[in-house]
């Protein structure tokens, strides 16, 4: 398994295991607790000090404090390490997705993180807006496109959930790069045919939320959550998670290094984002990413996958 990875054709090399920025500017609504600044910034440190070279963030997360605390971070160190990307995504405020919105979110993006240009920025969660809008004549799009030719923007991204709506999206062919969460797990397999489609257009692949928001993560049925991508799970799918917990025991491991293993050996992913707001946590995922699993455990776990009809794009 190669650790080091090039991201499609854009000239970027990612780690295998890319750190998410989600929970590190504190999101306890969605994450369930509270992240200290220090923490976050220590958490960032940690990985910096790491072989994870790829960190992930967003404007919105926690309205900027994610890129904040990841810029502490950076200025500690003297600016990104050799070999280090930082990513980000743009976000609207307040209903507004246009493209001069774009445009200030890049800017806020870039002075939050302490820099003066942005190797890969993504059109994020274009679902819950107007495709139309988005995608019109001097929109979100063709803002996003522009900041890339004049340099400001190395590459462009597109990073959302509902697969049927970002086909739209990946059919303008103007993207670099695709990042999809929840839907290509253990137990979901809805970005399939997304994947396939970037994969052709010559497309670096990202895959996050790979432990469909916590469900995976959980080493044991007792006090594990019964949702599944913030959506309650189906009983298939509770009942699949339940017998990969035992067949990963059988093997002798458990099911959230099966888990991240299922992305992370996959090398049409680039990398494999995993939400951090620990240090403490850092070694850990690394040494679940670089672990060796038998095949014989996946071919195990894949009798046992929910059909789709039970995934999160289920087809309609």
């Amino acid at each position: 398994m190669s650790w080091m990875r090039p991201l499609g054709a854009t000239g970027l090399e990612v780690s295998a295991l890319c750190l998410g920025g989600g929970p590190l500017g504190s999101m306890p609504r969605l994450f369930g607790q509270e992240t200290p600044a220090e923490r976050g910034i220590r958490t960032v440190l940690a990985a910096l000090d790491s072989p994870i070279r790829f960190i992930d963030t967003s404007n919105g997360y926690s309205d900027g404090e994610s890129e904040r605390r990841i810029g502490e971070a950076l200025r500690r160190v003297g600016g990104v390490p050799a070999g280090v990307v930082v990513e980000t995504k743009t976000d609207p405020k307040d209903g507004d997705y246009s493209g001069d919105r774009v445009r200030r979110s890049v800017e806020e993006s870039m002075e939050r993180l302490r820099l003066d240009r942005l190797p890969l920025v993504h059109l994020h969660d274009p679902e819950f807006h107007e495709f139309d809008d988005i995608a019109g004549p001097g929109g979100a799009v063709d803002a996003l496109v522009a900041l890339r030719e004049s340099g400001v923007v190395g590459a462009i991204g597109l990073a959302g959930g509902d697969v049927r709506v970002m086909a739209r999206y990946l059919a303008l062919e103007v993207f670099d790069v695709l990042l999809v969460h929840n839907r290509w797990t253990l137990v979901d397999r809805s970005a399939g045919r997304l994947v396939a489609e970037a994969r052709r257009q010559g497309m670096g692949v990202l895959n996050a939320a790979v432990y469909g928001g916590g469900i995976l993560a959980h080493q044991d049925d007792a006090g594990s959550p019964t949702t599944y991508g913030y959506r309650p799970a189906p009983p298939a799918v509770l009942a699949a998670v339940s017998a990969m917990r035992a067949v990963c025991a059988r093997y002798g491991t458990d099911l959230p290094t099966a888990a991240l293993q299922f992305s992370v050996r996959d090398e049409t992913f680039a990398s494999t984002i995993v939400g951090m707001s620990r240090p403490e946590r850092i070694a850990p995922t690394v040494a679940a990413a670089q672990a060796s699993l038998p095949p014989d455990l996946f071919a195990e776990l894949e009798q046992v996958l929910p059909s789709e009809d039970h995934w999160l794009d289920a087809p309609l």
